[in-house]
């Protein structure tokens, strides 16, 4: 065995979950390493849907992810989604190749370490033959243990080594970090902000994406108000006292809940711009409070009155102890009949009343995604590509909890949704997987269409098609509208996306009226053997309200 095959079978022994990436004659080796000892792997038609598909893996299932890609060009083919992964601080592993050496002349030789650096990834590679094992080890640990995309660079001279003599045929698992307990003087004080808070509300993120059952029985004994970042979209569904987003894909009911609140504690959350609608959103007399397990995130975006370094889970358990022990009942606070029935009647997007935009050319975007929810089944996964329709699919289609929403949106680059799609289909093969991507993102990914025909994967794709890259035609036509702006470079010739979905092998249907989404019911009662691409012709919105949020942050 060579050191590429010793790469491969120990990143599988260690728990690799599952392979994405475009074999090039760099990475042959070790994709088939990996393929030997057990790792599913998926070929893509770029390393920058695998990326993408490889990051969606790793947040549906919670496990390690690899990308595996050629030295140099491979990477860079890579860098968007493997920049995404990394700000999101998902636990993914990019196995790659690198140039020999000695090859200082070789046409793929780049920094590789310091694109990685630059993305935001940990650097880590195979030194040598003796140390392989060990430097594996130390990537997925990383990885693994403090959530982060390691770039592991495997030369290729390092690549063809034998395995030295003595090498144990096995290395023992890696073990995860256990849970980080805050510190007890805090808890105390996280306690008494609760005691005498009056209108508390908890915004959850992706740090508390396992933390849903402590902090809903936290909320009831405190009187909190329960939000999610969107990226934790769903954690709290099905709860009364749900407001659903906090931010830009907040309705008005929601944002008025969240802004009168005099106690705002952030769960695994930065309260970020987005989240928090650069800071409209936070009561100025409002104590803020955030709990995190990176010290680096408290007080990172907004000025805060504690900080709590801990596992969401166990100080949400630690807190409801300290309240329990001082508390004869729960007190109602913010859970009052009058607030839940303002939530009822206007915290989801689909209570709220439309006012229809749709002609007999184009459907209404709100209008399209309300039909489509109450056809698709419930348990389903929803993936969003960025643009100006994506707050149609994240506020209007429904979701069954945090594991049925996929928002690969932190480096907000288009085109990411296709292979988002088809990474979380993978991972929870259990729903139906439903992305919304606008035309310019589905366009610009479109070669990935044909791995989710290869892969036989029921996925529905619904295209809100303006034919344009809608949020800059709707800000900058917005904004200069009298100056009568040249929109050439952002508008485009309406495209038949249904027959080019069928030329992949997709079904592909035209909707333009609600009459059209009929043959949606036909797939749906079908064998559901291939996508579904609906190519809806949209009516414009005028500009969607999340993008003054969006382009604010320019």
């Amino acid at each position: 065995m060579n050191i590429a095959g010793l790469v491969g079978r120990t990143l599988a022994q260690l728990g690799a979950a599952h392979a994405f990436g475009v074999v090039g004659s760099g990475n042959f080796h070790l994709t088939n390493a990996l393929r030997e000892n057990g790792v599913p792997f998926t070929a893509a038609r770029h390393e920058g849907g695998a990326a993408t598909m490889a990051d969606a893996y790793s947040r549906m299932s919670g496990l390690v992810s690899i990308l595996t890609t050629h030295q140099g060009c491979g990477l860079t083919n890579a860098a968007t989604g493997i920049g995404e992964a990394a700000k999101s601080r998902t636990p993914m592993i990019v196995l790659t190749a690198d140039a020999a050496g000695s090859a200082v002349r070789s046409n793929f030789r780049i920094d590789q370490d310091g694109l990685a650096r630059s993305l935001g990834a940990v650097p880590e590679r195979v030194h040598s033959a003796q140390s392989a094992v060990a430097d594996t080890v130390r990537a997925f640990r990383t990885a693994q243990n403090e959530r982060r995309t390691v770039v592991l660079s495997v030369p290729l001279d390092v690549q063809a080594q034998p395995v030295p003599a003595g090498t144990p045929r096995r290395v023992p698992p890696v073990a995860p970090t256990g849970f980080v307990r805050p510190n007890a003087s805090l808890v105390r004080g996280l306690a008494d902000v609760l005691s005498t808070a009056k209108r508390p509300v908890f915004v959850a993120g992706r740090g508390a994406r396992y933390a849903a059952e402590e902090l809903k029985a936290l909320a009831a004994q405190s009187g909190a108000l329960l939000a999610t970042s969107a990226v934790a979209n769903g954690l709290f569904e099905g709860e009364e006292f749900n407001l659903g987003i906090s931010g830009g894909f907040s309705t008005p009911e929601t944002a008025a809940l969240i802004r009168d609140a005099d106690a705002l504690i952030g769960w695994g959350c930065t309260l970020n711009m987005w989240t928090m609608r650069h800071g409209s959103l936070i009561n100025p007399d409002a104590v803020v409070v955030q709990v995190d397990l990176d010290d680096s995130a408290l007080g990172a975006n907004r000025e805060i009155h504690l900080g709590v370094i801990g596992d969401c889970a166990a100080t949400a358990a630690d807190v409801l102890a300290e309240l329990q022990a001082s508390q004869a009942e729960p007190p109602a606070k913010y859970r009052t009949p009058e607030t839940a029935a303002r939530i009822d009647a206007g915290a989801r997007w689909q209570n709220v009343p439309v006012e229809d935009l749709s002609t007999s050319e184009r459907i209404d975007p709100r209008v399209l995604t309300l039909e489509l929810d109450a056809l698709l089944p419930a348990e389903r996964l929803v993936s969003v590509d960025s643009g100006n329709f994506m707050g149609y699919p994240a506020t209007h289609l429904s979701v069954p909890d945090e594991f049925g929403f996929c928002f690969t949106q932190a480096f907000q680059s288009i085109g990411l949704g296709l292979g988002t799609a088809i990474g979380a289909a993978l991972a929870r093969p259990d729903r139906l997987p439903v992305l919304g991507t606008g035309d310019g993102g589905f366009l610009m990914a479109i070669s990935e269409l044909e791995t989710a025909v290869r892969l036989g994967l029921p996925l529905v794709v619904i295209v809100y098609n303006d034919a344009a890259y809608g949020a800059e035609v709707h800000h900058f036509g917005a904004a200069n509208d009298a100056a009568g702006t040249d929109m050439e470079t952002v508008t485009f010739p309406d495209t038949d996306i249904a027959a080019i979905a069928r030329g992949y092998g997709a079904d592909g249907i035209t909707v333009r009226t609600p009459s059209d989404l009929a043959a949606v019911t036909g797939w749906l009662e079908g064998p559901r053997t291939v996508p579904l691409v609906i190519d809806a012709k949209i009516a414009s919105d005028g500009g969607a309200w999340w993008l003054a949020e969006a382009f604010k942050g320019h």
